[in-house]
């Protein structure tokens, strides 16, 4: 038998006076050892106390994990208010149906659909939600296999249902998982959706529940797997415009759920000569063959291996999705040569290919407009703008980070009149089928170019060279600086505090002109006067930059913010040349501001 309650709070505090255990602990074991609702984790808590498991108590409890940019994210551990839980599922679910419940003007009868990723406890986690919501009157619709995450956000809009539950911590680590949390749009709740949300799952008492298999056999769970996979394939395939079809493929799904729903779609659309990088092709939440055990397809390391395949194969283009297959990375070689070398692509040059891409096709079918537009973040390349204007298109671009933002804008404006969405992060969206970013539909994009491009006896990166020298030099970097923990939070805070207050008065050798704040919506000028911005409030912050002897900003910048799924700071930088002097001069001299722009943010992240 572990330690009494009583004993285990004695010792909790002890600890703390030792500085081997955060206040912020203290004050959630405290709750978890004395309230009702925890009664089950105290035995275990005790243990752990017992075992003098202290940094193991403190990373599971030093806060409550919160609902970030993409949902309640976090590392597993079986007790903690700070980690993946059965508990912290659980509520967040029961959270998500109080709220429903508490309104009148949502459609009755209420329903929910749930889908899962191939990561560990993946498909429990999902039983769990679906047994909540059942058990709060909901009829659950559940994807009965690894399936992407964008083809939840079809099934939410396809059987109108009043809420999402998505089981994924995307291209996290093995140790994490999440929940993501959709509104019956089909996107990621927003305001004032998530706030209520998140004040009802903090609220939460007594979370209900009826086992999974007798709601199955209640009839109150309603296995759609077949039927999503048929629908969504229709959906998708009508991005196939016509165009070549001769390309090789090597695709990689990263150990994840890709391969359900990217092969079949390319199939569909016409495209025979794809095959699956076998090293990466079994569905593993350990992610075993992937550099570091992350599989992002923002990091070109997972591409090293897999180009040395492609090499030998004569293939045209790699591609690879994340765990969830709503993000899309690639490779291509740099010239059309046998024996040419290979390189990635970022997430800002791929939107920007595939926003010419999808103008291109619809001005060739006649159905781009005046009132088409396209949709990016505020730290998505400006390059996507220059290349929607100059289409007649306009961008729409003053909105935070987060795909959930895009969509709420797409049905806000109007979704008939919207082309394209994209996010440095490598997040693509077209069409109205679903409202969050589609790896799979961004395969088929990225594979009629590659495709179209060949015909022309050019390649991806050949196009967009083609790009930069039309519009621009825009070049962009990121810097993640990690900090973890109640430590890490509180250097997070203490950096963005200090940025407010003492703003840098150069960054990379370009004079800091203005400093764009986010959280209170204002434009500091450097010198004298104040701005208010007219966008959605975020903890963010954008340096505007000035060339050497000028006071107006350059379309150079820094933006720092927190990530809102991980615990790590972000530093956005970007850098901007004209090309009148040939795009060569242009790239060297961007690419040298951005390497001194680096080592200046990485000064400040230290």
């Amino acid at each position: 038998m572990p330690i009494s309650t009583q004993n285990a709070l004695a010792l909790i505090q002890s600890a703390h006076e030792q500085a081997k255990i955060s206040a912020g602990a203290v004050e959630n074991l405290k709750c978890w050892l004395t309230e009702t609702r925890y009664s089950q984790y105290a035995d275990s808590i005790c243990q752990h106390v017992e075992e003098e498991k202290w940094q193991a108590l403190d990373d599971a409890f030093w806060t409550i994990i919160p609902f970030g940019t993409g949902g309640r994210r976090g590392r597993m551990y079986p007790v903690g208010s700070n980690a993946i839980n059965d508990r912290t599922i659980g509520e967040s679910a029961q959270g998500l149906a109080d709220y429903i419940l508490s309104r009148s003007d949502i459609p009755k009868p209420l329903s929910c659909a749930i889908a899962y990723d191939t990561r560990h406890n993946s498909r429990h986690f999902a039983e769990l939600c679906a047994s909540v919501m059942v058990a709060n009157g909901f009829h659950v619709y559940f994807l009965d296999d690894y399936r992407a995450t964008p083809q939840l956000s079809y099934a939410v809009r396809t059987k109108n249902c009043s809420c999402g539950i998505m089981v994924t911590a995307s291209h996290n680590p093995p140790s994490d998982n999440a929940v993501k949390v959709y509104w019956s749009t089909g996107g990621q709740v927003l305001p004032p959706h998530d706030s209520a949300i998140i004040d009802g799952v903090m609220n939460v008492q007594q979370i209900k529940t009826i086992p999974f298999s007798e709601a199955v056999s209640a009839g109150k769970v309603t296995v759609v797997t077949s039927e999503i996979d048929q629908k969504y394939l229709q959906a998708a395939s009508k991005y196939a415009w016509p165009g070549s079809r001769d390309v090789r493929v090597i695709y990689s799904p990263l150990h994840g759920v890709g391969g359900y729903a990217v092969l079949p779609l390319l199939s569909a659309c016409g495209f025979q000569d794809v095959s699956v990088y076998e090293p990466h092709a079994k569905p593993d939440g350990n992610f075993p063959n992937v550099p570091g055990h992350v599989s992002n397809p923002e990091n070109s390391a997972v591409f090293d291996a897999i180009i040395v395949e492609a090499k030998a194969r004569g293939a045209d283009l790699i591609l690879a999705t994340d765990p969830d297959c709503d993000r899309m990375g690639c490779a291509a070689p740099l010239t059309p040569a046998p024996d040419s070398l290979w390189g990635t692509i970022n997430g800002n040059q791929l939107g920007a290919l595939l926003t010419d891409f999808v103008l291109s096709k619809m001005k060739a079918a006649g159905t781009l407009s005046s009132q088409t537009y396209v949709i990016k973040t505020l730290v998505t390349t400006e390059l996507t703008r220059r290349i929607a204007e100059s289409y007649g298109a306009r961008c729409e671009g003053n909105i935070h980070v987060g795909f959930k933002w895009i969509a709420g804008l797409m049905d806000e404006l109007g979704p008939e009149n919207f082309a394209f969405g994209t996010e440095e992060s490598h997040g693509y969206l077209i069409g109205q089928y679903a409202r969050d970013k589609d790896g799979a539909v961004a395969c088929l994009l990225m594979t009629q170019l590659a495709a179209d491009l060949k015909a022309q006896g050019l390649t991806l990166h050949q196009k967009l060279e083609q790009l930069l020298s039309t519009h621009g030099c825009y070049l962009e970097d990121l810097i993640n600086v990690q900090m973890e923990g109640s430590e890490g939070m509180a250097n997070m805070k203490k950096l963005m505090q200090s940025l407010r207050d003492n703003p840098p008065t150069t960054m990379g050798g370009l004079s800091v002109v203005a400093v764009r704040d986010y959280g209170n919506l204002t434009r500091k000028i450097i010198g004298g006067g104040t701005e208010q911005l007219d966008a959605p409030k975020s903890n963010m912050l954008i340096l505007d930059l000035a060339l050497p002897g000028s006071s107006q900003p350059s379309g150079n910048a820094i933006a720092v913010r927190p990530s809102g799924t991980e615990p790590k700071v972000k530093f956005y930088l970007f850098g901007y040349e004209p090309v009148s002097q040939g795009l060569a001069a242009a790239k060297t001299a961007v690419l040298d501001r951005l390497a001194a722009m680096k080592v200046d943010a990485k000064k400040l992240g230290s």
